[in-house]
């Protein structure tokens, strides 16, 4: 059975309850695989990227039909801003719908109209988002070209700039290190392990550490990074000072060089 995010921000929890760790987090319009119920009010799901965890039932719109209907839907995801609200018409005045966040994705009806956007809901409704926050849904890499796919990744990497930590978070209300990384290469069209290590049967393998370039991964025990070229790197840590989303050297030299970072990278994972 599947089913269609319908909250901005829809937690997996490792445990069937509210008290239970954050492990992911999936967005608005998302669609999931139910494999079981679970406690009461909470599903096992499996995400389009293949990571598991238990969801409030509440929060999905629970249906194969559903499910498939919104998937042959023409969509657009949020990109170019944190949020983005869904009015019930096209102008700022308009009664607020919906509310999500960058990652969300949309369905939209014909092209959009002096800078605003039909789109449909998860749950059927119609409403508008402005055209300018809103960007192509990929569900393959955006770009056919090697150096404009690493450059993508790193400016979709980027763009959660200001978003603090959070543990299992991968939104701009919070982010974590693998919740940034993967997120860069899904707004790019790429599905990549949730987790910050490289797993077998996903599309990043290792590569020595002097091939490395600008979209690639670093990965530290526990911690990953998007590589940004010229020795620097961003990523989201939890370290008092930092407090998310951040920018560091692996050069000594460098003011923002961390070295109980660069003295610990153990592998470089790349998807070319």
């Amino acid at each position: 059975m599947k089913a269609i995010v319908n909250a901005a921000v829809c937690p997996l929890k490792a445990e069937p309850k509210w008290e239970s760790t954050l492990a992911d987090e999936v967005l608005y319009g998302m669609v999931v695989d139910i494999l079981e119920e679970a406690a009461a009010g909470w599903v096992r799901v499996r995400t389009h990227y293949r990571y598991e965890g238990y969801a409030p039932k509440e929060q999905l719109i629970v249906g194969d039909e559903a499910a498939r209907a919104w998937e042959m839907l023409p969509k657009r995801v949020v990109r170019n801003k944190n949020c983005c609200d869904v009015l019930s018409l096209p102008k700022v005045q308009g009664l607020f719908l919906q509310g999500v966040t960058r990652g969300a994705v949309l369905g939209v009806r014909g092209e959009a109209e002096s800078g605003w956007q039909k789109v449909i809901l998860a749950d059927g409704r119609e409403g508008y988002a402005q055209a300018s926050i809103l960007g192509e849904h990929y569900t393959a890499p955006c770009c056919e070209d090697e150096a404009g796919l690493r450059r993508a990744i790193a400016e979709a990497a980027m763009l959660y700039r200001g978003t603090h930590y959070r543990w299992g978070g991968k939104s701009p209300l919070g982010i974590d290190c693998s919740g940034l990384a993967s997120m860069a290469y899904m707004l790019c069209g790429i599905l990549i392990y949730r987790d910050a290590n490289i797993v077998e049967g996903f599309p990043i393998h290792e590569i020595p550490r002097e091939r490395m370039r600008r979209g690639d991964l670093l990965f530290f025990p526990g911690h990953v990074a998007v590589y940004l070229g010229e020795g620097r790197y961003c990523h989201s840590t939890g370290r008092a000072g930092d407090d998310g989303f951040t920018i560091n050297s692996l050069d000594p030299d460098a003011e923002d060089f961390r070295a109980d970072l660069a003295e610990k990278l153990s592998a470089v994972g790349s998807y070319f």
